[in-house]
């Protein structure tokens, strides 16, 4: 763990580095993904993010340079399900620079220890199933497969 690391809400003042890790997030998922449009691509209302009760939008620091982001939203669960309540993860972003240091782990931590707070002990996110080094990171944290979505496409060509 990197002392000198701080995690932090994000705030307003950040939307300019969040914008470009959301880009690099995107360039990093285009190989997993052929349904994905071309061009710039927005997967995050960044702002909404940041104003969301539901939602803890955090980032981590090195000194005043942002490495790192993610966020954790509350929502509601299928009424079928033990948990009525459920965060959901996203926005995982480390810089290529900072990897390996444990920064996803604190800030998935600090996310836990949030949903928690709310009341909320179920934990979820998506990755793509080829993208190993995401796959790693978060099986060392706890996460376990659960879910394999699966499609044919395209259909009707």
């Amino acid at each position: 763990m990197d002392p000198a690391l701080t995690i932090r809400v994000a705030t307003a003042d950040d939307l300019p580095v969040l914008r470009l890790f959301q880009q690099a997030i995107v360039s990093a998922e285009r190989p997993f993904d052929p349904t994905l449009k071309p061009g710039e691509l927005h997967y995050y209302d960044l702002e909404a993010l940041l104003m969301e009760p539901q939602t803890r939008l955090l980032v981590a620091t090195d000194g005043a340079q942002i490495v790192a982001s993610s966020y954790a939203r509350l929502r509601p669960a299928m009424p079928y399900l033990r948990h009525p309540r459920y965060a959901y993860l996203g926005f995982m972003y480390v810089e290529p620079a900072y990897r390996g240091r444990g920064i996803s782990g604190r800030l998935m931590e600090a996310l836990r220890q949030w949903a928690q707070a709310q009341g909320v002990t179920e934990l979820r996110l998506e990755v793509y199933a080829a993208n190993e080094p995401a796959l790693k990171a978060y099986e060392k944290f706890g996460f376990r497969p659960h879910m394999l979505e699966m499609r044919l496409g395209p259909v009707g060509n």
